[in-house]
């Protein structure tokens, strides 16, 4: 639905005043302040047609109305003015960015989107390089207990212990050992499955499943520690969030498992500059009351990771996303 001017006018200051005080906004309220030479009947009616068309809704019985998601991501993307953040914000984004080393970077980062905006703070770290296999082998410790012993190419040692349901020999292992190197040596570990994939019908089956276990259990960087949060408890002490048991709970899910966003922060990664996600747009039940605005860091062209604020869909977005935006522009510039 296009809208005309007086319409946009009206529920970007409808929306404005209940970012304000989260309360619902009526008529009265928006023909003193909308700045239009409307009378209440025409303001009333265009409410109507706002609701009808699904940016605005009653919450109850009270003649005022107040932003749905729809509404929102309308004013997001064609109303809302971005408020530049003050010298002694920006000082402050500066100061915290001077440190000795990435990590501590990093995490002053999400503490900072948290204390500027007061909600969660969020940053997903730089993946680690993918190294290569140099060097497999495979020694039987005893009865269905294999060391594996890895090398790769950086120069690392990794040594795993596989419990297997099979037995195997020592010409078993020499095998495996052999074909590995033969046929994976220089592949990092996603390379070496897709590959395994693709010969299984030329494998021997004991040898495909010993193989899989050892490139499995040698994929053991856990992507949770990938994410540095900050400020959860912000989030869920907000007034909207707080009073709904339910909500907290999920929430509370969603921060502790972090899978969720991951794969959120993942999809941000392959879109170019600010993303929003308003409430369902986010895909995950548990967020649907939450915005999550998020933008990538990068070095030499090359985006490293990204990061991002939480808050409830009731945030003001024209001060958030300001912040979030120049805290990746200075990570940007700072992180080595």
């Amino acid at each position: 639905m296009d809208l005309d001017k007086r319409a946009q006018t009206l529920l970007k200051t409808l929306i404005s005043h209940h970012i304000g005080d989260g309360q619902p906004v009526g008529s009265k309220t928006l023909a003193t302040t909308s700045d239009l030479d409307l009378s209440p009947a025409s303001i009333r009616n265009i409410m109507k047609d706002l609701e009808d068309a699904g940016f605005i809704i009653s919450p109850h019985t009270s003649s005022g109305r107040i932003p749905t998601q729809k509404g929102y991501r309308f004013f997001v993307d064609s109303l809302v003015t971005m408020k530049s953040l003050n010298k002694s914000e920006i000082s402050e984004l500066k100061d915290q960015l001077i440190m000795s080393d990435n990590k501590h970077l990093i995490n002053s980062v999400a503490k900072t989107l948290s204390h500027l905006t007061k909600f969660a703070g969020v940053v997903l770290i730089p993946r680690a390089k993918k190294v290569a296999f140099k060097h497999i082998e495979f020694l039987e410790l005893s009865k269905n207990r294999i060391l594996v012993i890895i090398v790769t190419d950086d120069g690392g040692v990794q040594n795993r212990v596989l419990y297997t349901e099979n037995n195997y020999n020592k010409q078993n292992l020499l095998e495996a050992s052999n074909f590995f190197n033969q046929h994976y040596a220089g592949c990092n570990i996603e390379e070496v499955k897709n590959k395994l994939v693709n010969e299984l019908k030329t494998m021997k089956s004991e040898m495909v499943t010993l193989m899989t276990a050892a490139i499995e259990t040698s994929d053991d960087v856990d992507q949770n520690e990938n994410l540095i949060m900050s400020g959860q408890r912000n989030l869920l002490e907000t007034s909207e969030l707080s009073k709904n048991v339910s909500s907290v709970r999920k929430i509370v899910e969603v921060f502790e498992k972090k899978s969720a966003l991951l794969q959120l922060l993942e999809k941000s990664h392959q879109a170019s500059g600010i993303q929003i996600f308003i409430g369902e747009e986010s895909g995950y039940q548990a967020l649907d009351e939450c915005s999550v605005i998020t933008a990538p860091y990068e070095t030499d062209g090359e985006i490293l990771g990204m990061l991002g604020v939480i808050g409830p869909t009731r945030m003001a977005y024209e001060r958030v996303i300001p912040i979030v935006d120049i805290t990746a522009k200075l990570l940007s510039n700072s992180i080595k």
